[in-house]
């Protein structure tokens, strides 16, 4: 091979080889539907079975009050400019079928689908406030068994929510606290998935940096 090829191949090849040596990855996929290999079962007191159903979608089951599971993978999660996208249904119980645990800085928050009663949306905690109490809070009606698709932003000035394309949730947080709500909700950082007394099923949850 003479050093033109080379210089070819070696310049083509940089790139590729940079991004893996510095872990920049800009999409990553968290569940894909195989395994659990990258999470574990949050040890709620009372908490339901976990487990992947033969769809490939994780299923939380009903238990007595939380069920969930939290990332233990290797890849280091960003903790502020991204996106996470996943789908989620709720087949049995009439709470939140969704309680999505994400970092915000060096705090963490969780945004609730189908609480108080299986209608509540909103975001746990802002300045000590739960979702039932703050701005984000809101009323939606959530179909048993219909899947949704939930993207939520996590920059530096807002938190914004989308359920099925339309905005559900578009908060200021610069200069508010955002923090979790005190209980054992706190055992699923620094990023988790949980249910209340409700069966939830998860799919295709994925995070992205924002540019």
């Amino acid at each position: 091979m003479n050093k033109v090829k080379k210089s070819i191949i070696l310049t083509s090849t940089f790139p590729i080889t940079l991004l893996f040596l510095c872990g920049c990855q800009s999409h990553i996929t968290l569940f894909d539907g195989k395994n659990l290999d990258n999470w574990e079962r949050t040890d709620f007191a009372g908490k339901g079975e976990v487990r992947i159903d033969e769809n490939g979608s994780m299923v939380l089951e009903m238990g007595a009050e939380l069920s969930g599971v939290h990332w233990k993978g290797e890849t280091e999660l960003p903790k502020i400019n991204y996106e996470v996208t996943l789908q989620a249904k709720r087949t049995m119980g009439s709470d939140f079928f969704c309680g999505l645990t994400f970092p915000f800085k060096e705090s963490h928050a969780t945004l609730i689908l189908g609480g108080w009663g299986g209608s509540l949306i909103g975001i746990s905690s802002l300045d000590d406030f739960d979702a039932s109490e703050n701005d984000t809070g809101d009323a939606y009606v959530f179909e048993d068994k219909k899947w949704y698709d939930i993207r939520l932003r996590v920059t530096e000035e807002k938190l914004q929510v989308w359920l099925d394309r339309k905005m559900v949730i578009d908060s200021d947080v610069e200069g508010r606290k955002v923090s979790m709500r005190f209980g054992e909700i706190e055992m699923s950082v620094p990023f988790g998935i949980c249910t209340y007394a409700t069966t939830g099923v998860i799919r295709d949850i994925s995070i992205k940096k924002l540019k």
